[in-house]
């Protein structure tokens, strides 16, 4: 028998075709998830000498991280992404590993805002902001802007600010706004596909 398709406020895509999340499924997405902003990290296109950061789908990753998996599992999934790469895993771009990257890298600002950027971006899917195409725009566009922003303001460190602007945000804005794009036609099309499914 099929369920009636009844969402509540904090359901994500992931949350309602897995429920119940239970414990071990939780830490399977975790890990699933981890993996795959690790694989994202090998699939990368150098800007040199345009600015040291590259072009990964690292950040597309950890938003649809968040808005799959919600708040919460988001954000543990991109804490243990940082984990498995400082503990040594070569899961940072190009291979790179280990805590001291994360503290002496130029481009280490961006792997530390993940997690915040997960955390908003799952929050506002458990509002109901990924059910449709313009709150989905909204809510992948500010977890895109917690990243860029943060990698400029830790960029700023070892350069001025208008050049960190001109290498670590402005290179990149495009790009983004493509993967945004990408994100927020998919969200609302697989809640539009289990609906379709639901009523079939």
């Amino acid at each position: 028998m099929n369920r009636t398709m009844t969402f509540t406020k904090t359901q994500t895509l992931a949350g309602y075709t897995l429920a119940p999340l239970d414990g071990m499924r939780s830490l399977a997405l975790v890990a699933g998830f981890s993996l795959l902003i690790a694989l994202s990290a090998r699939v990368s296109i150098s800007l040199m000498p345009l600015t040291p950061v590259p072009i990964t789908g690292q950040t597309f990753a950890v938003l649809l991280a968040g808005a799959l998996l919600g708040s919460r599992l988001g954000a543990l999934t991109a804490l243990a992404y940082l984990a498995e790469g400082a503990a040594g895993l070569p899961f940072f771009h190009a291979g790179n590993s280990g805590l001291n990257y994360l503290v002496t890298a130029t481009t280490a600002g961006y792997l530390l805002s993940y997690p915040l950027a997960a955390f908003v971006t799952g929050w506002l899917a458990e509002q109901g902001w990924d059910k449709r195409f313009a709150t989905a725009v909204a809510a992948m566009s500010l977890g895109s802007a917690i990243i860029l922003l943060s990698g400029w303001a830790w960029m700023s460190r070892f350069m001025p600010a208008t050049v960190a602007l001109q290498k670590g945000v402005l290179p990149f804005l495009i790009g983004d706004a493509a993967k945004i794009a990408l994100a927020a036609v998919a969200l609302p099309s697989g809640w539009a596909l289990l609906r379709r499914k639901q009523n079939d």
